[in-house]
Parts: structure tokens; sequence; C-alpha cells
């Protein structure tokens, strides 16, 4: 067990209060951590303290900036180890799933690094005489970052890195579920050497998140916010954001489908969708929810993935390498369990794996879903799949899209124009022609459409969410007024 602390104005601090909340294994239900529960005047004596180091951070030289957070990757890099006991202590996942979040985390803040001289402005001809007109961008303020326990340490690192990188100072809201793995982050950055106030953490009870997120959010010095999480939440951060006119980026939940058209390399389709609907037990927002094959290549496609599936090695993280360890908690185990019914009672075909009951739960694929059915629609967040058969690119691009969401997508075809014209029509931010629909790199535009959520973390794309873009302008010589 470990007990944390939060960091506010480069403190260790606990609850003003003295309150803690607990985090258990999901495996065998022992407390893995002990972490305070902030009240809402923790939560606003962090923003103040983030309000007070603003203004010195945002005038701080890019390239001390850029110093600070690549000094932050490789302290982040350096825990490598205690990230992946806190992962699956917290959490129940493997072993390599923490390892690839702390190798990625740490190239986030590099490449965080390395926008701290991308933040450009232009120069835009003016109507007036001797007017020089500039579109500038300048650091936004405090910014709120809001993570989930699922990609714990990329989530994490990416809520705060660039909007540090642009000069915001931040709040990195710990996830109730994984409150130790946020706090290591924290530490690494703490240990790089930032200044006090620049980077806060708090952590919450789940009955008080509502109470915490709100305070924070309703202060006046926070001027962006962050979130990635469930779609349902999703939409009371987006109300309360609107409530207090506060511009907010939110990345939410998925359904993404792999489509496998009849000129797809089988292999690497197989390889793709494994990955893709397995890493991490299905719990990544980008994980593959739908497979949609063509009819014409459908049962071999089937047979080979189904093999695969069955030799995936699944058991308790932290007894061995495992490729599936444990799910979250049992209430996916309940959830996979009913769409595993629901779509057995309708007339699905259960190629592997299956129901459950505790958190390990094998690869699941069912077979012949149809529309009627849960799994076509909702989000499993877990190892249980469907398999759509289509007949031709039209009503693979009709099933693509038959969907709420609108995260991740892939497309396999050998034809790769043809892969390319079916990946256009359909409607995600991310889709990945004969790659896995699991993928992500520090520089790339992310994030959604439809009930995906909205705004776009990573590179240049984070720029323009995380900064003001001001219009100011000079008049260089005399100008003429009408009265």
């Amino acid at each position: 067990m470990s007990s944390i602390s939060m960091l506010i104005n480069g403190q260790q601090k606990a609850a003003s209060n003295g309150a803690t909340f607990e985090r258990r294994n999901p495996l065998d239900g022992k407390v893995a951590t002990t972490a305070p529960a902030a009240t809402a005047e923790d939560a606003v004596a962090a923003v103040e303290a983030a309000s007070k180091a603003f203004p010195a951070w945002a005038a701080m030289g890019p390239t001390e900036r850029r110093g600070l957070l690549i000094k932050a990757g490789q302290a982040l890099k350096a825990k490598e180890q205690a990230f992946i006991e806190a992962v699956a202590n917290e959490t129940g996942a493997s072993a390599m799933w923490a390892g690839f979040n702390v190798q990625l985390a740490a190239n986030m803040l590099v490449e965080a690094g390395s926008l701290t001289t991308q933040i450009h402005g232009e120069v835009i001809p003016s109507d007036v005489p001797g007017s020089l007109s500039m579109g500038v961008r300048q650091p936004a303020g405090v910014v709120l970052g809001m993570a989930p326990w699922n990609a714990p340490v990329i989530l994490g690192v990416r809520a705060i890195a660039t909007p540090l990188a642009c000069g915001n100072t931040v709040i990195l809201k710990g996830s109730e579920i994984c409150p130790a793995t946020h706090g290591l982050i924290i530490e690494a950055l703490n240990e790089a050497g930032f200044p006090e106030g620049v980077v806060n953490f708090i952590t919450n009870a789940p009955a008080d998140a509502g109470e915490i997120v709100e305070a924070i959010i309703a202060h006046p010095a926070v001027r962006r916010v962050n979130f990635t999480g469930s779609t349902r939440v999703g939409r009371i951060i987006a109300g309360t954001c609107a409530k207090y006119l506060k511009p907010s980026v939110l990345e939410l939940g998925g359904k993404a489908p792999l489509v496998v058209l009849d000129d797809a390399d089988l292999d690497d389709a197989v390889n793709a969708a494994a990955f893709g609907a397995f890493a991490n037990s299905g719990q990544i927002c980008m994980s593959t929810e739908r497979i949609v094959v063509d009819q014409k290549v459908a049962d071999d496609f089937v047979s080979r993935l189904t093999e695969k599936a069955k030799g995936l090695p699944l058991g308790d993280p932290r007894q061995g390498p495992v490729v599936l360890g444990s799910v979250v908690d049992m209430a996916t185990v309940e959830r996979c369990n009913a769409l595993i019914d629901d779509a057995l009672a309708k007339g699905g075909k259960l190629l592997c794996g299956g129901k459950a009951e505790n958190t390990l739960i094998p690869a699941t694929l069912i077979d012949h879903v149809t529309p009627d059915m849960k799994i076509y629609s909702d989000e499993s967040f877990g190892p249980v799949k469907g398999i759509v058969r289509v007949n031709g690119v039209e009503e693979a691009i009709a099933v693509a899209n038959d969907n709420d969401y609108g995260l991740s997508a892939a497309v396999f075809g050998k034809d790769s124009s043809r892969a390319w014209q079916v990946a256009a029509r359909i409607q995600s931010g991310i889709c990945h022609v004969n790659g896995p629909t699991v993928h992500d790199e520090a520089q790339m535009p992310f994030g959604g459409v439809k009930g995906s959520g909205f705004g776009r973390f990573g590179g240049k794309a984070g720029i323009h969410e995380f900064t003001e873009l001001r219009w100011i302008s000079i008049q260089t010589t005399p100008r003429h007024y009408p009265f």
C-alpha cells in the first residue's frame, strides 16, 4: 500500500480537513493507495497557487521552459518500475502496458519542450495605412487537466505537458482510480525543478468529484479545461464549462471500427485487430470495438483472428508477464457479461473466451453481430469484441459510421488508393490505413468527432487549444479619423 500527498504551491499537502480515501486492487480487494480527499477549499488553493505563479512562468524564455520539460521526461522514464508497480496495484494492468505508457509519456514531455519555440503568430495585412496588425498567441492562464485511469501515464502527462510548454500553469486532478500513478507524474515534474505553483496536483474522493471540479472551473483564473474520459462525464464537464464560459478540450468514448476490405492482407489485419482489440484488455479509448469484415474474406479472417486471440496470455500482472491483466472493476465484468448474453441470445456466435466470474476476462470474440445486439453500438471497454460481416465497400462504410462515436478507425486493403477513399468517408477524428486503431504519437493531432468530443491534443494543434489568439496592432503613421 502507498500513501500519497497532493502538491499545492510546491508543498506536499494533505486534505485541509485530514480526510482520505482508498483505492483497492481490482483482483484481491486489498488497499492499493490511500490518498487525500481534497475539499473545495483545497481546490481553490491550488488554483490560487497556479494563478500566482502564472505571470513569471508565462514570461520565462522558451529555452528554459524546454529544459525543464526535457528534465521531467528523463525523471519520468527513470520511474518506470515504480509506474509498473503502481499501475498493477491500482488498475490491474500489465507491465507491458504500463511500460509503454511511460515511454510515450516521456516522449510527450520532450515533444512539449520542442513546442516552446513554435508558438507562432502572423502579420496580417490591414486596410488602415500605417497599421501593423498581428495575430499573436499568448498563454491563456491556469489550465485544469483531468485524466482517467486506463492509460494513466500517457493521459496524465498529456493533460498538462502542452499547456506548460505554452506558458500556462496547471492543476492535474488525479483519477480516483489511480491516484498514486498520477502522483508519480507530479513527482517527476517536481524533481525536474518546476517553480512553485506552476504544477499543482489534487486528489478527491469519488463522491466529491462534482464539487471539486466545479470549484476549480468556476474560479476566474482558470482559462482552459481539458478532460479525457467517458462521454457521460464529458457532457457534465462541457455543461459546467459552458456555465462559466470556459473553453474545453474533451476526448471522450469510442467505438472504433476496423474495416477489413476484400483485398486486405489478412495476416496484417489479424495482428492489428488483436492488438487494437485486446491491448490493456480493451480498455483504451481507441480500442478496436467493431471488426467490420467483407464477407468474401470473412471466414478466413475470422479463423485466423480466433486462433490468435485464444493464445493471448491472461493473468495477474503482479505475478508475471501477461497480455491481458485484470480489468478495472467488477462493473466492467458485469457489463461485458451482459453484452455476451445479449449477443448470443440474438444469434451471435461465440468464437473464443466468454463470460467471466472475476476481473480476469479472456479475449472474447463474437461473430455475426447485427444492429439489434447491444455490442454493435455500446462501448464494451473490455476484451469483448464483435465481428460484423458486410457485403462490399458501401456497406462497410455505412456500418463504420453507424454509431454515436467518432474517435479512431482503421481500414485494411492492399489497394491503398481505394483504402484511402474509404478512410476519407469514415466519421472519425483519427483513421489509419493498414494500421491499428490504437496508435498515438506525441506530435499528432489527437481527438474525435460526434460523441467522442471536440478539440485536439498533440503538437501544434495543442498550441491552438492552450493559447489565446490576440489581434494586436501598432499605428506607425498618423491616422485619419472621420471626425
